[in-house]
């Protein structure tokens, strides 16, 4: 009789993953669910190198694909910092969340991963998360002059200065947002909508109708 062999699962089962995670993490653990075929897990803000670290090295999870922010501005802690984590040998994915205020910093785990020096300089320029000990917190996708934190949810769409190059002074230089008063009315509705329009060749097939 032939061997039927079957392909390994593309994505692990969760079965019983998020109980023992929560188990091993311990006091370390505020939270955590099941949402979307994901596990989330939300730590302790001071314990989060610590959680990392563990989940790291005694549960396989060698890798840091991302790290993002997440505003809510009724919140007393208004900010999470979301790590996604991946197993290799496990094939698995998780998600832990910490939060944070706009003057409480969360520790840095540059101490785990050397790629988290740029991602949680992308989550600063964001959001305004400040990461301490993390020792090159600059911005990395907005311009070194730029006022703000462009993912807030109270941050205006058109922003606080814009740049243009000055002719006069060979240089970019900044200058306070003005809009055009066409712009503010703005409606958004196409000219064309509600419109009586015949097609040309059609007059007699409207005429039809009458």
């Amino acid at each position: 009789m032939a061997t039927v062999l079957h392909p390994a699962p593309k994505i692990s089962s969760n079965e019983g993953v998020r109980e023992a995670l929560v188990k091993s993490l311990g006091k370390l653990v505020l939270a955590s669910k099941e949402e979307h075929g994901e596990i989330v897990i939300g730590v302790e803000r001071e314990g989060i190198e610590d959680a990392l670290r563990k989940l790291r090295d005694e549960h396989g999870y060698q890798q840091l694909m991302e790290m993002a922010g997440v505003d809510y501005p009724e919140r007393e802690e208004r900010f999470e910092v979301v790590y996604m984590l991946l197993s290799l040998t496990k094939n698995h994915r998780i998600m832990v969340k910490v939060r944070a205020a706009e003057d409480t910093p969360v520790p840095t785990v540059t101490t785990l991963w050397p790629n988290a020096g740029w991602l949680e300089r992308e989550v600063f320029d964001m959001y305004g998360v400040l990461f301490d000990g993390n020792t090159d917190l600059r911005r990395i996708l907005t311009d070194y002059g730029f006022e703000g934190h462009p993912q807030r949810k109270d941050f205006p769409l058109t922003g606080y200065q814009e740049l243009r190059y000055s002719e006069e002074e060979k240089r970019v230089v900044y200058e306070p947002v003005e809009l055009a008063q066409d712009f503010r009315s703005f409606d958004f509705m196409s000219p064309w909508e509600g419109a009586d329009y015949v097609l040309p060749g059609d007059e007699k097939a409207e005429g039809d109708k009458k």
